[in-house]
């Protein structure tokens, strides 16, 4: 919805509220953004994965990662759309119901958790393996800014953020131990929401400093991650696992140019590249679609962390509008960049997915519902 000033007869001014007509009120530079992203992402996750899903068949499947992905697509835009009509204000009311549900489901994972290429990060659901920290980051989102939105002067107060950084490690500290790549997500998203609702910068180095603490220490402690760091420094000189996928995506990179060798005509997905259509898709989309076809998916994220910016910049008067649409577009922003730097060796090797782009349901389904409720805010913008 839209404000809306009229002068009262007493000199003041009067704020209405009414809606946009524009498709049902939604930003939809926004939603294009979104579904484009959406429809590249099962034409990358067909082509990235055909090759690995027929040779596992032998020969009598090839579109097995292709189905699941439209079914996820599917039912995250259908979430996605529904979210979008329903007020999300609403959402403080269940706050605290979702975010000790969550906390549950990750407390489940450290003890019943599918484990999945050495990782623990899935539950088994029905058949589904519902990977929770997914569906946390969002969910920790509106956990912040609901607490924020009700005592407006928390997070300038020392007890107050405490309090902030408590509700924050719950989850982050479960993550953490599994999955330390998306608890630094989570932690660069808590900092963005700081960042524009307190002025205490002491405060936002305080946390940028335990968290940084904390992820050193966890790389220390686990020679995986150290192994990442040396295979970044020198990916040729490791006969590691990780130095071969490194090795492979640079080399997919490489090989596209600038337009590209075509959709479909990747060298590097036929066996070389391990779990091309996961979180190294992006390479296959460099290979095939070349610098052109990547700056174009670059070009759609930019545009889509603009609009979602330009949304919390329209609600400077609701701190909850604001500081929800600061966190799920950093989410969105943060993600892409760690990704991209990733498959480029700008940063070591870390597990976290191209958003919308890369094969997941639960990061699919998450990122489509959070932009549900991104689009209901951008129904409330100021005049």
């Amino acid at each position: 919805m839209a404000k809306v000033r009229k002068n009262k007869p007493n000199g003041r001014r009067r704020v209405e509220y009414r809606t946009m007509g524009v498709v049902g009120g939604m930003d939809y530079i926004l939603l294009f953004c979104v579904i484009m992203l959406v429809f590249l992402g099962i034409i990358m996750v067909f082509s990235s994965s055909f090759y690995a899903d027929y040779k596992n068949a032998k020969g009598q499947g090839g579109y097995g990662f292709l189905t699941k992905e439209c079914i996820f697509a599917a039912c995250g835009t259908a979430a996605m759309l529904l979210i979008s009509k329903i007020n999300h204000t609403n959402i403080m009311r269940y706050v605290k119901i979702l975010y000790f549900a969550i906390v549950i489901l990750l407390v489940l994972v450290l003890f019943i958790g599918e484990e999945i290429n050495g990782a623990k990060r899935w539950i088994n659901v029905a058949g589904f393996n519902l990977q929770p920290s997914e569906f946390a980051k969002p969910i920790t989102v509106m956990a912040l800014a609901t607490m924020v939105y009700r005592d407006k002067n928390l997070l300038n107060t020392l007890s107050g953020t405490a309090k902030y950084i408590t509700v924050l490690a719950l989850p982050l500290v479960l993550i953490a131990k599994e999955n330390l790549s998306t608890a630094i997500v989570l932690c660069a998203i808590a900092i963005a929401m700081m960042f524009v609702a307190t002025k205490k910068w002491w405060y936002i180095l305080g946390i940028i400093a335990i968290g940084a603490f904390g992820a050193f220490i966890l790389v220390l402690t686990a020679g995986f991650r150290m192994e990442r760091v040396a295979v970044w420094r020198n990916p040729a000189g490791s006969d590691s696992a990780t130095a071969y996928q490194v090795l492979q995506s640079l080399y997919s990179v490489a090989s596209g140019g600038i337009f590209g060798l075509g959709a479909g005509a990747s060298r590097q997905k036929l066996g070389f590249l391990p779990e091309a259509h996961n979180d190294i898709i992006f390479a296959v989309v460099c290979e095939e679609l070349g610098l052109v076809g990547s700056f174009i998916i670059s070009v759609l994220f930019v545009l889509l962390v603009w609009r979602g910016y330009v949304a919390a910049l329209q609600h400077k008067d609701n701190m909850f509008s604001m500081l929800v649409s600061v966190g799920l577009t950093t989410m969105v922003a943060i993600q892409a960049l760690i990704n991209m730097a990733v498959v480029t060796n700008t940063i070591p090797n870390t597990g976290v997915t191209l958003p919308f782009i890369s094969y997941g349901g639960s990061s699919l389904i998450a990122m489509l519902m959070s932009m549900g409720i991104l689009l209901n805010i951008t129904r409330y913008r100021k005049l």
